[in-house]
């Protein structure tokens, strides 16, 4: 096969391949990303341990959430893409979980002081005044965030140079927390190796995390895939950096 040819059935591939959900089985073997230090899921389970109504923001297709072995009393998840909404519930049932669907940046639809756990792995955006409403005094927010530039040498394989990021800062999150009313008990940042084997991978990728390249189509970038795939074939398996952090913030 030649490498033209090549090229063409691996964009396919990943083109096809269903991206519902938040799970990331389609990679095994294709792509790696190395995990933050400090353990989300296990902090996680942990948290809902103690818990008694705990919300999960932005749940995605619920697969992390899914994990806790021992969920609180009142445990609801909230998600804004309908496609997620329909995967969640069939995932988060055997926990009695309750998925609501969300309208984006419109404010949680819970009374104030409703949980006494707010957690979040990955959140489009982060509504501090609106977790600070909904949890309880004394409750906790628990998340794991996008960090500022994440994946950036992957989007500039894509679309060029970019300037430097202006959002997302772990900083940022912390004076946002604090105006909001919250007391920031921990600040983690991470830098985590991601790699891809194929183009195939870096087009899955693509359609799945859609802020890597605003608007991608395969067909928009087919040229800036295809020089991906010979660099690639050229050099190796490409190499960007995940950034991410961790904050936990109590309401006193």
């Amino acid at each position: 096969m030649d490498s033209e040819r090549d090229a063409e059935d691996l964009i396919a591939e990943g083109a096809a391949a269903s991206v519902d959900g938040w799970g990331f089985d389609w990679l095994a073997g294709r792509a790696t990303e190395e995990r933050p230090p400090w353990g989300y899921a296990r902090l996680l389970a942990a948290r809902m341990a103690d818990a008694d109504a705990a919300l999960d923001v932005d749940t995605g297709g619920g697969e992390v959430l899914a994990e806790v072995p021992r969920p609180p009393r009142l445990l609801v998840a909230t998600e804004g893409w309908p496609p997620n909404v329909l995967v969640a519930r069939r995932t988060l049932g055997r926990l009695g979980a309750t998925v609501v669907a969300v309208t984006p940046d419109a404010p949680l639809p819970f009374r104030d002081a409703s949980f006494d756990l707010v957690v979040s792995r990955h959140p489009v955006r982060t509504d501090w005044a609106e977790t600070a409403r909904v949890l309880r005094p004394g409750g906790t927010y628990l998340s794991q965030q996008i960090g500022p530039g994440t994946m950036r040498e992957l989007s500039e394989a894509i679309l060029g140079p970019l300037p430097a990021p202006a959002e997302r800062h772990p900083e940022q999150a912390v004076a946002a927390a604090r105006a909001a009313g919250l007391r920031v008990v921990d600040l983690r940042p991470a830098t985590l190796r991601a790699v891809f084997h194929d183009v195939g991978a870096v087009v899955w990728f693509l359609r799945k995390v859609v802020w890597t390249v605003p608007g991608f189509t395969v067909r928009r970038y087919r040229p800036q895939l295809l020089a991906l795939h010979h660099r690639i074939r050229a050099e190796g398996p490409f190499v960007a950096y995940a950034r991410r952090f961790l904050i936990e913030a109590h309401r006193p």
